[in-house]
């Protein structure tokens, strides 16, 4: 099953900027997590938390979890 990521279009001066909503957000310090978890999604997260932590240390991050459950040990990894 495909799904497909609604886009978001910025206006600036240099002109129009179309990103994937999930990027969008993450520019937010937003990460959405909407899927069961497993070592793949987990890597995912975990990856944009140590950029986002690595970007600027001082700002909080929002995590939005819409999970049915999955593996504990990647859950772990994340938490």
């Amino acid at each position: 099953m495909t799904i497909y990521a609604p886009f978001v279009i910025e206006r600036s001066s240099r002109g129009d900027r179309s990103y994937d909503i999930f990027s969008r957000l993450l520019m937010d310090r937003i990460v959405f997590l909407g899927s069961a978890i497993n070592d793949d999604v987990a890597n995912v997260v975990i990856a944009q938390l140590l950029f986002l932590q690595a970007e600027n240390p001082e700002r909080d991050i929002n995590i939005y979890i819409n999970s049915p459950g999955g593996s504990v040990y990647a859950g772990l990894a994340i938490y």
